[in-house]
């Protein structure tokens, strides 16, 4: 079974664009990260409460491809999943897409069925680190939220990796 991609809508601002009239690079950066939280929203445990927990989630590693600008007004759809986890580690995979005013954008969508035009793509890699900046076991910090990532990766078919 394929994983679900995790949703959210945005009309680009006109103060996310620059000169040449199209979205300034690092507005993607931005896009991602609301992609990111959304995810972990939808799926029950919002960001506050992982921070309260002690954890904190910083990127690691960057990827992004740009394929086509957003401009000005555009409808966008971030589109962003989890690709792989461990107990201290976590990727995310994201798109951004441009959808036509007419378009439903549900919640969750299957691979091979986003909507809209592909402009941007990449991915994001953190580690779990502790109030004190050291790598931290997020089964024995908070063993409800690694047991919801476990349960989002098994219903989307995927499994994680067992390296920590």
């Amino acid at each position: 079974m394929a994983s679900h991609w995790y949703l959210h809508l945005l009309r680009v601002r006109y103060q996310e664009t620059d000169q040449m009239a199209v979205v300034f690079h690092g507005n993607y950066v931005n896009w991602f990260e609301i992609g990111r939280t959304e995810l972990i929203r939808q799926a029950g445990f919002p960001y506050k409460d992982i921070e309260r927990s002690g954890l904190l989630l910083p990127v690691t590693e960057l990827d992004c491809r740009f394929l086509q600008p957003a401009r000005y007004d555009d409808r966008i759809v971030i589109c962003t999943r989890i690709v792989s986890y461990s107990t201290i580690r976590l990727a995310f995979e994201s798109e951004i897409r441009k959808v036509a005013e007419h378009v439903p954008i549900p919640e969750r969508c299957a691979d091979g069925e986003l909507p809209g035009e592909l402009l941007v793509k990449g991915g994001t890699r953190h580690v779990w680190i502790g109030k004190d900046w050291r790598p931290a076991r997020v089964d024995k910090i908070a063993p409800e939220l690694y047991a919801l990532i476990q349960k989002t990766i098994e219903i989307n078919g995927m499994r994680g990796d067992s390296s920590s």
